[in-house]
């Protein structure tokens, strides 16, 4: 019985080292940034810190600030892009009193209570990072801004789309 204990305890003690050496071995930055400039490894090291949930608000705040759109956006929005050549001189009217405006705000004014399902989904595809419950709240208390320094082309594509699916639709 006195073997088994102290066979026990040196296992502890020969496993302990072993453990916390090959932590630090791993946690070890010298070996992964070697070609990386000290400013981004401290960068990743402090996004490495952050939680599952801190990390989603950062993806979406920088997907605000940088005009990152995500992948199922540009899709949904090449039917609309076909259809807005036409309607193009109608919409450029109230745009050349302000030139010099090269971004614009989409504020989705009304909705139609009829097309209110579609407008919700869509709503949920333009605004990153926001679920369908998200989205439905969004809609039911409109007037309210949708999309903030918006180039002109994008937000006369999102206003066409949404006025389509039967939104009333204004740009600032």
């Amino acid at each position: 019985m006195i073997y088994r204990l102290t066979r026990s305890a040196a296992s502890i003690a020969i496993r302990s080292p072993v453990r916390s050496a090959t932590r630090a071995f791993s946690a070890s930055t010298l070996s992964r940034n070697a070609a990386v400039a000290p400013q981004i490894s401290e960068i990743v090291d402090k996004i490495e810190k952050l939680t599952l949930i801190e990390t989603a608000s950062l993806i979406r705040e920088l997907k605000t600030r940088l005009n990152i759109q995500d992948i199922a956006m540009p899709v949904a929005a090449a039917a609309p892009a076909a259809a807005t050549p036409a309607s193009a001189p109608a919409a450029a009217a109230p745009v050349e009193e302000k030139v010099e405006q090269t971004e614009f705000k989409v504020k989705l004014e009304k909705v139609d209570a009829a097309a209110k399902a579609k407008i919700i989904r869509e709503v949920k595809n333009i605004i990153p990072g926001i679920n369908l419950v998200e989205a439905k709240k969004f809609v039911e208390s409109v007037p309210k801004v949708l999309k903030e320094n918006v180039p002109k082309e994008e937000a006369e594509k999102l206003k066409k789309m949404l006025e389509e699916l039967g939104a009333t639709v204004v740009l600032e």
